[in-house]
């Protein structure tokens, strides 16, 4: 660690009040605050208290007063062949319309609107014109299943939904309309209004008196003036479901104030976002990174952000580094899962392009192994810097702080604390702090949180409390519910979810590590471990690896050699007691649309259990291939 970074943090922990005030001048107030903090009711804390502002204002006015001409919104599309870029001045008219409609249908501040579109500019603007009313937004991923959508519908409660008739992946069509349409039939809670924006792709009928035209309605409205709503401080944002809920939805609830200050301190301080260049997130507005680093951090660091719509290997795998030569992208924020599946392609798709406007990669999403972070690296020849962080946070909680002073990265760790985050590792039974380096502790965070933290559950303070902050004995910390360490230099490793850990014959050992040996050999491109029932040691480790080279396990004896050189670094590197009793070879693994594996359902599949609620399931297939090779079909 840096001494820079180092006095940077330290202020951010001793002085909160001073270094969050600085901070916070980073956007503009309508209103100046009275309170930095306020902790008076523990473990809620309301951040920048008496202050009004808006996030959009933030986001577009402001830059587009200064700035009309420069690049905001560049909207590329491998799906449909089409390329957009959206001045600021043009992106502050496409949501001021949108929010001419939204108003028009009723939709006030604190109201809540639905938005279940695929990555289309109008995702864009339907969240900043919320933003600009002051009305809650609640994006579900484009495409989810309609009994998920009816319970979050039915949680969330909103005036009015946006959608479109489809999204595209991979070439493929979603329709979306029978899906809204099966999942308001299902809901209890039937909003007033559905806005359909109409792309073309897939035809679809109208409900009479409920379902609205928006080309129609923006053609009308064009050119509308709709000044921003000036919110307090601590008023609501938006809700955000997190992914593979079972049961009643768990709506993270993010503040408007806290939340624009910690977006525009980690642009500056964490990704060294400068205004005027440009920032390509690989991810979907459907996830909280989409939430902060799609729409709101790149714009309201006046940066143009880069959305888009496709694969990593369409047309080809050198479609994103395209992009980046292209609009001379400065930052990059991708995923290890999307990564890897660059690493079964053509190695030349990754030179065929000028990089030298990148100057960084951030990953996150899911933990990122050393083989991986080494092959992009040396792949494209830039900082690979990984970031550790969750939806309830909204941004890193771990990662380096190249905006303060450039740190050189350890693979396998997302890095060191960001400023405000009192992180401890505790023992998971007595709740101790354990002060010497590399021992194995429950990652968690005292408190206060900081700026740009979740407020609580949506509608559940009681589950906010429960589920978050009182998990560890005698102490009220947020849990991170993952196991780390943290080594003598201060660099933390992930080891895994504490509910991940695998209890075999006694010992404890955290599937991270385990999947961290087996990623190292050579054959291996991606795996994922979990634990299953076994009557004997209680659990044993089951491995499902996926190869760069399928043709290493084409028949039989060769699928037996390949586990058994396995299995053998296994032993070599932690021990036979975390040898996997199988390691069993799938064309994919089943994951979320997110990218994050699906840990749980293998296990429960392993174990011949319902895997449950798999609405976040990006491939059928993956999830069936493990099921037919435990029972023995494969």
């Amino acid at each position: 660690m840096t001494d820079s970074y180092a006095a940077m943090y330290r202020r951010s922990i001793d002085d909160p009040d001073g270094f969050w005030a600085e901070q916070a001048r980073r956007i503009d107030w309508e209103r100046p605050f009275d309170q930095v903090c306020d902790t008076s009711h523990p473990p809620f804390a309301r951040w920048f208290v008496g202050g009004r502002t808006n996030l959009c204002h933030n986001a577009v006015d402001r830059h587009a007063a200064t700035r009309p001409g420069d690049a905001a919104l560049i909207w590329v599309s491998s799906e449909v062949g089409q390329e957009r870029v959206y001045t600021f001045s043009e992106l502050q008219a496409e949501v001021e319309v949108m929010a001419a409609i939204l108003a028009g249908q009723g939709v006030r501040a604190g109201d809540r609107v639905l938005i279940y579109l695929p990555m289309i500019p109008e995702a864009a603007f339907a969240m900043l014109a919320c933003a600009r009313l002051g009305a809650v937004h609640s994006v579900v991923f484009g495409g989810f299943a309609s009994h998920a959508l009816a319970n979050r519908i039915d949680d969330a409660e909103p005036v009015l939904i946006v959608s479109a008739d489809a999204g595209s992946r991979n070439g493929r069509i979603v329709p979306y309309k029978p899906l809204l349409d099966e999942a308001i039939r299902l809901a209890a809670h039937k909003p007033a209004k559905v806005l359909m924006i109409d792309r073309g792709l897939s035809p679809f009928g109208r409900v009479a008196d409920r379902d609205l035209d928006h080309a129609a309605l923006r053609e009308r409205l064009w050119g509308t003036r709709v000044p921003c709503e000036w919110l307090p401080s601590d008023a609501i944002s938006y809700t955000l479901y997190t992914s593979g809920t079972t049961g009643r939805p768990k709506g993270v609830q993010r503040d408007v104030g806290g939340h624009a200050v910690a977006l525009a301190t980690s642009m500056a301080l964490i990704y060294d976002g400068r205004a005027g260049e440009t920032f390509f997130s690989t991810s979907d507005i459907g996830w909280v990174v989409g939430h902060s680093y799609i729409v709101y951090g790149p714009l309201i660091a006046g940066m143009a952000t880069l959305m888009y719509e496709g694969t990593p290997v369409s047309p080809d795998a050198a479609v994103w580094w395209r992009l980046v030569e292209q609009y001379r992208v400065t930052v990059m924020f991708s995923a290890p899962t999307a990564v890897r599946v660059l690493k079964k392609q053509d190695p030349a798709c990754l030179t065929r392009h000028d990089l030298s406007s990148l100057r960084a990669l951030f990953l996150a999403g899911e933990p990122l192994d050393e083989p991986t972070a080494r092959w992009i690296a040396d792949a494209i020849g830039k900082p690979v810097i990984d970031n550790y962080w969750q939806t309830e946070t909204g941004w890193p909680i771990l990662t380096l702080a190249r905006g303060v002073e450039p740190a050189a990265p350890k693979f396998g760790s997302p890095g060191v604390p960001m400023p405000g985050y009192r992180v401890q590792l505790l023992d998971e039974q007595t709740g101790a702090v354990l002060e010497a380096p590399n021992q194995k502790g429950l990652l968690a965070i005292a408190y206060p949180l900081p700026p740009g933290c979740m407020q609580t559950v949506w509608r559940d303070d009681e589950r906010f409390v429960r589920t978050y902050w009182s998990s560890v004995p005698g102490r009220q910390v947020y849990s991170t519910f993952d196991w780390a360490l943290r080594d003598e230099d201060g660099y933390y490793f992930i080891l895994g979810r504490s509910d991940d850990v695998i209890n075999v014959a006694g010992h404890r050992l955290g599937t991270r590590e385990i999947e961290e040996c087996i990623a190292g050999h050579p054959a291996v491109a991606e795996v994922a471990v979990v634990g299953v029932a076994d009557a004997l040691k209680g659990q044993v480790a089951m491995a499902f690896a996926v190869l760069k080279d399928p043709a290493r396990a084409a028949t039989p004896q060769a699928a037996l050699a390949l586990e058994g050189e396995i299995l053998k670094r296994v032993d070599q590197q932690l021990g036979a007691v975390a040898r996997p009793s199988r390691v069993r070879f799938v064309q994919l693994l089943p994951k979320t649309r997110s990218g994050k594996l699906l840990r749980r359902a293998i296990q429960a599949v392993c174990e011949q259990r319902d895997p449950g609620d798999l609405i976040t399931l990006d491939d059928p297939a993956a999830l069936q291939q493990i099921r037919e090779l435990v029972a023995g079909a494969g």
